[in-house]
C-alpha cells in the first residue's frame, strides 16, 4: 500500500498513517466504521444477513417510517422532480423552501430562518460570516465539527472555554474587553456526551459582555423544550440566543439543516455564507419529508412522550448494570469505558447479541473517556428492549 500511495503523489507520512490504518483494520474481526445494511424497517436493520436493533439512530422520535413523512416524500418527487439542479441564490430557490422556513422559524420563536442541503453546512454558515477578523471566537471544547469547520474559514481570534463550564468561560472572559465583538459557539445537546448546555449560567457570565450566540441544536430540537421547541425554549431564553442552526437528520427523519434568529441576522447570512451561496438546494423529498416530520411533531405529541419513557428505562437499564453514562440527560447516551481495548469488545459483544451501536475512541473523546455512543428512540419497543438488556448484560459481564 505505502508503494501505491507514494505513485499517487502522497507523502510518505500519509502514506504511513493510511497503511497503518488498514493493517489495523484487517486485524480486526469486525470493522467498527462504514458498515453497510442491506435492509431496514423501524428499529431494526439487517447486516451481513442478520437483523439487528439500531441503538446508535438519531431518529429520536421514530419518524423515519411514518406514513405521514413516506407520502409526503413522494408527493413531492411527482411534484417537483428529484432535484432543484441549482442554488438558492440562482436557480435553485423553490416554494416549498419558503414554507418549510416560515413554519421553523414560527415553531423555534424567531423572526427567519433559512435551510440548506445538509445540518453540517447550516452549523457552518452560522459561524462563518458573523466573525470577523477583529473579533474573539470563545467555543466550547466539545463543540461539534461542523461548528469548527466555520470557525476555521474566519480570521477571528479563538479561545476555547472548557466543556460546559460557565466559570471556565467567565475566565477566558476576564481577559478581554467587554466592548469586544465576541461570539460564542456551543451545543444545545451534546451529542457524544448527552449533556444539556448550561445555558441560563452561560448567558448569565455573558451579560455585558458584547456577545452573539450561535448555538448548534441539531440533537436538542425535537427532543428538548415544549412540543420538542429545543434547548433555548427548555430554558426560557429563545430570545438571547441569535442564531439556533440544525440539522434535519435527527428528529424529522429527513436530511437537510437550518438556521433560525431575526430577519436581519438571515438576510445577511444569504449574501454572505459561501456554504449558501455555492450549495445546491435541499431537494424536494427532503423538505417534504422534514415538513410532514414538524407537522407530526406538533400534532402527535405522543411520539415525544413515548421517548423519553423510552430514555428513562434505557437509563435505568444501564445504571442497574453498573455502567457509566458520563451523566447524560438526555436520548444520547454514551457507555464510557475507558480506553480503546476496553471498547472494541465490548461493541463487538453487542453486535454479537443482536445490538447495533457506534464506537467513539480518543482523539474523537477525551483520553480515558472511549466510549460506546449509543441512541434512544420513540420506535424502540419492548421486543427491542429484550435483545437490548441481554446484549448490555452479556458486554458488562465480559467487560
Amino acid at each position: 500500500m505505502l508503494s501505491f500511495l507514494r505513485k499517487a503523489g502522497f507523502s510518505n507520512s500519509i502514506a504511513r498513517r493510511c497503511a497503518e490504518d488498514e493493517s489495523t483494520r484487517l486485524r480486526l474481526k469486525y470493522s467498527p466504521y462504514y458498515h453497510t445494511f442491506s435492509g431496514q424497517k423501524g428499529t431494526r436493520v439487517t447486516h451481513e444477513g442478520r437483523e439487528l436493533v439500531m441503538l446508535s439512530s438519531n431518529d429520536y422520535l421514530g419518524l423515519t417510517c411514518h406514513p405521514k413523512v413516506i407520502a409526503a416524500g413522494k408527493a413531492a418527487l411527482e411534484t417537483w422532480g428529484s432535484s432543484t439542479t441549482g442554488a438558492r441564490l440562482s436557480n435553485g430557490s423553490r416554494a416549498y423552501h419558503t414554507k418549510l422556513e416560515e413554519r421553523l422559524a414560527a415553531f423555534l420563536g424567531k423572526e427567519a430562518c433559512h435551510v440548506s442541503a445538509a445540518g453540517y453546512l447550516s452549523c457552518m454558515s452560522a459561524i462563518q460570516p458573523f466573525a470577523g477578523k477583529d473579533d474573539l471566537i470563545l467555543a466550547d471544547k466539545n463543540c461539534h465539527s461542523s461548528l469548527w469547520a466555520g470557525i476555521g474559514l474566519t480570521q477571528s481570534r479563538v479561545e476555547r472555554f472548557g466543556h460546559n463550564n460557565p466559570s471556565s468561560l467567565a475566565e477566558a472572559l476576564s481577559f478581554e474587553k467587554p466592548e469586544t465583538a465576541k461570539l460564542v459557539a456551543l451545543e444545545g445537546v451534546y451529542s457524544m456526551e448527552g449533556h444539556t448546555a448550561a445555558l441560563p449560567e452561560i448567558l448569565a457570565v455573558c451579560k455585558n459582555q458584547n456577545c452573539f450566540f450561535v448555538m448548534d441544536d441539531a440533537h436538542g430540537f425535537g427532543v428538548l423544550g415544549p412540543g420538542g421547541r429545543g434547548t433555548a425554549a427548555h430554558f426560557g431564553v429563545t430570545d438571547e440566543i441569535d442564531l439556533i442552526c440544525g440539522s434535519f437528520s435527527k428528529a424529522l427523519s429527513s436530511t437537510g439543516g437550518f438556521v433560525a434568529g431575526s430577519r436581519a441576522a438571515i438576510e445577511y447570512l444569504r449574501t454572505h455564507s459561501k456554504q449558501t451561496i455555492f450549495s445546491a438546494a435541499l431537494p424536494p423529498a427532503q423538505a417534504a419529508c422534514a415538513l410532514a416530520a414538524l407537522d407530526v411533531l406538533e400534532t402527535e405529541p405522543q411520539h415525544l412522550e413515548n421517548l423519553w419513557r423510552n430514555t428513562r428505562r434505557y437509563r435505568e437499564l444501564l445504571l442497574s448494570l453498573k455502567l457509566d453514562i458520563w451523566g447524560s440527560e438526555t436520548p444520547a447516551v454514551p457507555v464510557v469505558l475507558g480506553s480503546r481495548e476496553r471498547v472494541y469488545p465490548f461493541w463487538q459483544k453487542l453486535i454479537e447479541k443482536g445490538v447495533f451501536t457506534v464506537m467513539s475512541i480518543a482523539p474523537a473523546v477525551p483520553p480515558g473517556k472511549d466510549l460506546v455512543r449509543t441512541a434512544i428512540s420513540a420506535a424502540h419497543t419492548d421486543a427491542d428492549f429484550e435483545i437490548i438488556a441481554n446484549a448490555f448484560a452479556a458486554a458488562a459481564k465480559r467487560w
